[in-house]
């Protein structure tokens, strides 16, 4: 598992255009399969009168979850060139969405992979790519008495207050850097032994 990936900083678009037909593709991050599929089916609305709108999406950093359409072209035309694109560049969660207006000419197979491929190009390198940390989250718990070593511990570490609740019995969620997790936690019961 890698602490690190590469994702897109916000949505960027392409234009291709091959003998009279025009591909306009969006490059958008997003977090899961239907933050994705969410974003297909809002260029999908928006482009309605278009004759494809074809789409693949990478998730998670082992980049193990991914998924394409070619949305009524050929077989393997439009959603492979698109997720090759996503690969070529070790993108993970992103989404790259190709609309399609037909120009009345055949591109042929090879003409429609191009053309989706060079499409797809252009929109991720009109963009910004993030190399980003894996996060963790961790939720404990704590007696209150122990406030004071906890929150030290917090502060010593620099992870991030997601969620707190102070009663009796406290509850604290923080996100940190994967990697970082493991020393937090044995700082933490180093700080809470004894309570």
């Amino acid at each position: 598992m890698s602490d690190f990936y590469r994702t897109v900083k916000g949505v960027s678009n392409g234009i291709y255009k091959e003998k009279m037909s025009k591909f306009i593709a969006f490059v958008e991050p997003v977090g899961t399969a239907d933050e994705a599929k969410a974003v297909v089916k809002k260029y999908q609305n928006e482009y309605h009168d278009a004759r494809h709108v074809c789409w693949a999406y990478m998730i998670g950093t082992e980049r193990n979850e991914y998924l394409s359409s070619d949305n009524g072209e050929p077989s393997g035309t439009a959603g492979k060139p698109i997720l090759g694109q996503l690969n070529s560049f070790e993108l993970t969660n992103v989404v790259a969405v190709v609309i399609r207006y037909f120009g009345g000419i055949k591109l042929g197979t090879s003409g429609l992979i191009v053309a989706y491929r060079e499409a797809t190009r252009l929109a991720i390198e009109a963009g910004e790519i993030l190399e980003c940390h894996e996060q963790a989250r961790h939720t404990f718990e704590f007696p209150y008495l122990s406030m004071n070593a906890v929150m030290g511990t917090i502060k010593k570490t620099g992870v991030k207050i997601i969620e707190q609740q102070f009663d009796n019995v406290c509850r604290i969620t923080i996100e940190c850097d994967a990697d970082a997790l493991p020393d937090f936690q044995s700082r933490l019961a180093t700080a809470l032994n004894g309570f």
